[in-house]
């Protein structure tokens, strides 16, 4: 059960949080705080992303960002582990050094314990899916699973959990595929 906080932190609050070595987020008024990223998740990071600059080498369609600050409003301001912004949209989400409206696909890197999967899994999930994000990416270290969902009717519903050798592929990303297992190559 969630308390809230009255009054609604602002992103002028999360500004000015101390550059301590953890990340800071804000979801409906409530900062939320994590550590920095371990080991695994770095690597898992690292191999999105050498699959995603390999595909848009070839495909220049847009942008993949690590870990930018994306801002949906006055009380909530998270930092995805990865978007992708088409070009058609670019002017329309980045202003400055920050996102300002939902990219169209968001990667979410699970960290150990369950408060960061309830993150992840529920609250980011239900966030996203509220300002527009047309497709979310969970990604899952410890089990090696790659779960995908696609926004529907207001929701991201989970579309495809993938493992093994089932290969990775999105309609934002024609032609894209990643074979699970190849992200968590370490």
């Amino acid at each position: 059960m969630r308390t809230q906080i009255e009054p609604l932190l602002t992103i002028d609050d999360l500004d000015a949080m101390p550059e301590d070595g953890n990340r800071y987020e804000l979801i409906e008024g409530e900062i939320l705080m994590s550590r920095a990223p371990g080991i695994t998740h770095q690597q898992v990071l690292t191999n999105l992303m050498e699959s995603f600059l390999l595909y848009l080498a070839q495909n220049r369609i847009g942008r993949i960002l690590p870990g930018p600050g994306l801002i949906f409003d006055k009380y909530n301001a998270v930092i995805p582990d990865l978007i992708f912004v088409s070009n058609e949209r670019r002017d329309q989400i980045i202003s400055g050094e920050r996102l300002i409206a939902a990219p169209e696909l968001v990667v979410e890197i699970l960290s150990p314990g369950t408060e960061n999967e309830r993150r992840d899994r529920n609250i980011k999930r239900r966030l996203y899916a509220r300002f527009g994000v047309e497709e979310y990416w969970l990604i899952d270290p410890e089990n090696q699973q790659a779960e995908i969902y696609r926004l529907q009717q207001g929701n991201l519903r989970l579309r495809e959990t993938l493992t093994d050798d089932d290969e990775i592929t999105s309609p934002l990303l024609p032609g894209y595929a990643c074979k699970a297992n190849q992200i968590f190559e370490f």
